[in-house]
């Protein structure tokens, strides 16, 4: 059951500066102006079929707070990987530039000399400063800080149970591994609908192996992709003993109706309506999922009494509570400054300042609900509510994917899973384990990694459908090894212990 609780506050923010901002829509190419005079520019995703008006409200109140110009280079996040890699061939860079530090074409310009190790000047600014020591860690690209971490929840994955079915079958809230197969056999055997409709428990879909599974084998002790081994190599997850007992415990559950048939050729769509449409009562996803599966039950039947209730504890046996990483360990990319248009310090320190203005709970406002009595309004509970839809997607989504944190405030919402959601996830960081081969470079994953998880996912697939053994599993394992996993390891071993 749903149940109010009080957000995590969020970090001291610094005070409002006196300096004016602006920014213009489109693409100028133009790279960047850098140098302490004129504006600076951003190349920053967009995630909105438009741009946003530079002489918009969020703009213009952006103004009023700080005072670094900034011109808004805006990339449709469709094309982001081909308008990146060709700005890095060409040089047309801007001064900051979002990057996605997990794209083989970005990592090797990252360490070129192209962008600032900003590390040693956070400590300057009192919002960066305050960003959390693990974001920074898993922002680092061989132990180099190259841009300004966008900082996410650690962790925001866990399981969404029907508590309407619960309560109709009798059962409690699982927290344990065992608990959680015991209410996936009772959706499949019973009748958690009170229709006799037939029913199962997890609704998985075809990315399994990479997503809603990967997700389960943390609680058994797996690693988030990669992990370090009691021998200190770094070891793919999907390797090690951890995993393979949650794939036999899948398994298990699979074998007695607890998951969808056909969960191999199942895509996302297909999962969310096949919930929306009571055919399972069980999903690992995002915990901020619940509210979108209730407005889907709801178009689907107006009269529906679904509930969901939301858990981010489950545990396995001996295994301390563990959720993985499904953000890079909060770490949502990097704001890179150029060094080319950026020469000195100062220059840098200035593309800084305007990055630690922005994490100011005034800007963050403004570049999340926008401007007050124009785009949201708050009810006497506190909660925002936003009155013009249209006109906030026009003028105030667009700037979502520029703030440097989804985090400087967690706004209180009229919807109680809204609240609950943010709650567990700002819970889960402390629980969070991340792939600590994200920070470190391997020349053959980035050459062969692709083929080496289709090879996982297929012999997955096959195994938790019983169309073959462990031993056929942990075969393919031994086959990938000279078609460079164990080069993988090795190289990943190397670079972590030359920065350890």
């Amino acid at each position: 059951m749903i149940q109010r609780r009080s957000l995590l506050k969020a970090l001291p923010v610094a005070a409002a500066g006196g300096l004016a901002l602006s920014a213009c829509g489109g693409n100028s190419g133009s790279g960047g102006s850098g140098g302490s005079d004129g504006s600076l520019t951003w190349m920053s995703m967009l995630h909105t079929p438009t741009t946003p008006d530079a002489a918009g409200p969020v703009m213009t109140g952006l103004q009023e707070h700080s005072g670094i110009e900034v011109e808004f280079q805006w990339v449709p996040d469709a094309s982001k990987e081909e308008k990146i890699t060709a700005a890095l061939a060409s040089g047309s860079l801007a001064d900051i530039n979002t990057l996605n530090q997990g794209m083989a074409s970005v990592r090797e310009p990252l360490a070129s000399g192209l962008f600032w190790d900003v590390e040693p000047l956070l400590a300057e600014f009192p919002n960066l400063a305050a960003i959390n020591p693990a974001i920074i860690d898993a922002a680092r690209l061989d132990g180099v800080l190259y841009g300004v971490p966008f900082q996410k929840p650690m962790a925001r994955y866990g399981v969404l149970v029907r508590q309407d079915w619960l309560d109709r079958l009798g059962l409690e809230v699982p927290h344990t591994t065992a608990e959680l197969e015991e209410v996936a056999r009772a959706f499949a055997e019973g009748d958690p609908t009170g229709t006799g409709s037939q029913t199962t428990g997890f609704i998985d879909r075809e990315e399994s192996f990479m997503v809603g599974f990967r997700s389960l084998s943390g609680y058994f002790g797996a690693g988030d992709r990669f992990e370090l081994d009691p021998s200190g190599k770094i070891v793919p997850a999907a390797t090690t003993e951890a995993f393979k007992e949650a794939m036999e415990w899948y398994r298990g559950v699979y074998e007695a109706g607890g998951i969808n048939k056909e969960f191999i050729t199942t895509q996302k769509q297909n999962q969310q309506q096949a919930i929306a449409q009571d055919k399972g009562g069980l999903v690992v996803t995002g915990l901020f999922e619940a509210k979108n599966y209730v407005a889907l039950a709801n178009e689907i039947n107006a009269e529906t009494e679904v509930e969901w209730t939301l858990i981010n504890d489950i545990t396995h046996e001996d295994v301390p509570r563990r959720i993985l990483s499904d953000t890079n360990g909060g770490m949502g990319g990097l704001m890179a400054l150029n060094t080319q248009t950026l020469k000195s310090e100062e220059d840098a320190k200035r593309a800084l300042g305007l990055i630690d203005k922005l994490l100011d709970e005034e800007s963050f406002e403004l570049m999340t609900n926008g401007v007050e009595g124009t785009h949201f309004e708050i009810d006497a509970d506190g909660a925002v509510t936003i009155t013009d839809q249209t006109r906030w997607e026009q003028e105030v989504q667009p700037y979502s994917s520029s703030r440097p944190s989804d985090q400087v405030v967690l706004y209180k919402s009229t919807d109680p899973y809204v609240n609950l959601a943010n709650e567990l996830m700002a819970e889960n960081d402390e629980f969070a384990i991340v792939n600590p081969a994200q920070s470190l470079s391997s020349t053959t994953y980035d050459a062969q990694w692709t083929t080496i998880e289709t090879a996982l996912n297929d012999a997955y697939n096959t195994f938790i459908m019983g169309q073959s053994s462990m031993a056929d599993y942990e075969s393919t394992i031994e086959s990938l090894r000279g078609q460079g996993l164990d080069d993988i390891i090795a190289e990943y071993t190397e670079a972590h212990d030359a920065v350890s």
